[in-house]
């Protein structure tokens, strides 16, 4: 995006006749006989009415030292900062949003202050995001934090430098980079092995006036999702043995008949570790949505999906004569009216779904639904744009 830089009112403010971009001087020169301070003598980078966003804020005295620097927005908002070891430079810790006006506040070692006002040009193009999980949400052991952009992001340094995970246990973990089924740039905070139970993680989203580069477009606000891990369960799928067993706190809760998909082409199941998206309920299951023709539309029971490419567990009384026995489904992982609904309201979104099995279609990428699992913790950590 064109940037306007405008260097004509970035000023050296000395006395109390400031330039006209600048707000007044802090108080009357010193006249010797113990009057007011003379006004501090300060420069800032950033002035004029289009000035450069994306860039810190930078104040410096001519002489002495500072002793307070604030910077404010037209919102009330603050840009926090911290002053060089020699005194005489104070740089923000952010850069300057677009689209915002600034007022500088200085107060130097003699008591003198001086203000100036500047603000940044407006963005030609805002750059989005939706966070997962939502907002104080409790999911299971495997869900991760998960960004996704609505525009493409080039600048995925900066921006991951931009995302602080905390967490009440001090969990290791590590951004990666995918590409979501959708197509849209995603990035995924992954602990190292499967969350502990009772663990609170939280995610802040500090990317208010950084740019996302090329066609992406600025960020314009900041983002904080939350989450609390719940119950240490996860569910084993044995695709060779036709059961799926819920495991809780490591022990069997219990086992259940179910069909995979059908062996030998498109209708295989997905093996590997996948996490449980969502808990959909009854929903319309077309198979022309997944690249299967018009071999099915219907109602489906206690649905639970997968991954975004459509494998799902759900209710398969249709399929009762093969639960079991032998896979033959379209890929999902069905079950008996009865199991399902029981399972459905024992499993907890963010549950991993470890599956099994000789004749599966491997396993699903990273993007598809949260398929980081499937990969080792030294590769997770090289999709780390940081890395």
């Amino acid at each position: 995006m064109p940037r306007a830089v405008v260097l004509g009112c970035t000023a050296v403010l000395a006395t109390s006749a400031l330039s006209a971009c600048s707000g007044g001087s802090g108080a009357k020169a010193d006249d010797g006989r113990g009057g007011a301070p003379a006004p501090a003598r300060i420069s800032v980078n950033l002035s004029g009415e289009q000035a450069e966003a994306g860039r810190p804020v930078t104040v410096e005295l001519a002489e002495g030292t500072l002793k307070r620097v604030a910077v404010r927005d037209g919102k009330g908002g603050t840009l926090d900062g911290a002053v060089s070891p020699d005194g005489r430079r104070w740089t923000s810790t952010r850069p300057a949003a677009p689209g915002t006006s600034y007022t500088v506040e200085a107060r130097d070692d003699k008591g003198g202050t001086a203000s100036k006002r500047f603000a940044t040009a407006k963005p030609e193009k805002i750059n989005k995001l939706t966070l997962a999980p939502g907002k104080n949400a409790t999911v299971g052991i495997a869900h991760p934090l998960s960004v996704v952009f609505d525009n493409p992001v080039k600048n995925k340094a900066e921006v991951e430098r931009r995302l602080k995970v905390t967490t009440s246990d001090r969990t290791t973990g590590s951004w990666g980079w995918v590409k979501d089924y959708s197509g849209r740039d995603r990035v995924d905070w992954r602990p190292k092995s499967y969350w502990k139970p009772g663990t609170k993680a939280t995610l802040k989203a500090e990317l208010n006036g950084v740019d996302s580069g090329g066609a992406g477009g600025w960020f314009v606000r900041d983002y904080t999702t939350t989450l609390t891990v719940g119950r240490n369960q996860l569910v084993k799928v044995d695709l060779d043995a036709h059961r799926l067993t819920l495991l809780r706190d490591g022990a069997e809760v219990r086992s259940l008949p179910v069909s995979g998909g059908t062996p030998g082409g498109d209708k295989r199941s997905w093996g590997g570790t996948s996490v449980l998206m969502a808990k959909e309920g009854t929903i319309n299951m077309r198979s022309e949505t997944v690249g299967l023709g018009d071999a099915y539309d219907k109602m489906v029971d206690s649905s639970m999906r997968l991954t975004w490419s459509g494998m799902y567990a759900h209710a398969a009384p249709w399929n009762r004569a093969f639960l079991g026995r032998a896979n033959h489904s379209s890929g999902c992982v069905g079950m008996g009216s009865e199991d399902a609904a029981w399972l459905f309201g024992q499993a907890q979104v963010g549950d991993p779904f470890e599956i099994t099995g000789a004749d599966t279609k491997g396993n699903p990428e990273a993007g598809n639904g949260y398929g980081a699992w499937n990969e080792s913790w030294a590769d997770w950590q090289g999709r780390s744009a940081l890395s």
